[in-house]
């Protein structure tokens, strides 16, 4: 199955309210929303990828464990960027002191802003150039690193 892009025009934008239900009502999709508008809807991983994205996980959290610098998330984690997109990578890392200065409301819900590492693991269905643009919003918002995992070329 392949990532679905629908266009919400700026008279029917979502609020961060009412995107944070349709995540919820909606739970078995993966959903983001672009600071243009464009309402990205993937489907669940498979199982090669599950294993990929889970070992690049364990492999982030290990470093964090013995560093101890910051917070590693996993790819149901979105952020709302800067911009207004509504982002969520594979594996996300926060550093320490920019994740502790949340309020409680803002980690409970989707954490006002940009991770300071992010990996995007490229599946079989995932578009080069989208994952390219998409880690560009990350970079033009603050990301600090970038990885991107390049398969299947």
């Amino acid at each position: 199955m392949e990532t679905i892009t629908l266009n919400v025009p700026p008279s029917v934008a979502l609020t961060d309210e009412q995107f944070y239900h349709l995540c919820m009502a909606n739970e078995e999709w993966r959903m983001e929303l672009t600071a243009e508008g464009e309402l990205i809807i993937m489907p669940p991983t498979g199982g090669e990828s599950g294993i990929r994205n889970s070992e690049l996980n364990l492999q982030v959290s290990l470093w964090n464990r013995q560093t101890k610098l910051g917070y590693v998330f996993d790819s149901s984690t979105i952020f709302k960027l800067p911009n207004g997109a509504k982002r969520s990578s594979d594996v996300s890392w926060v550093r320490r002191e920019r994740w502790e200065a949340l309020s409680i409301e803002d980690r409970r819900g989707f954490p006002p802003l940009c991770p300071d590492f992010a990996i995007e693991l490229r599946s079989q269905t995932d578009n080069l150039p989208k994952l390219q643009s998409k880690m560009h919003d990350y970079l033009n918002n603050g990301l600090r690193l970038e990885v991107i995992r390049k398969e299947n070329l």
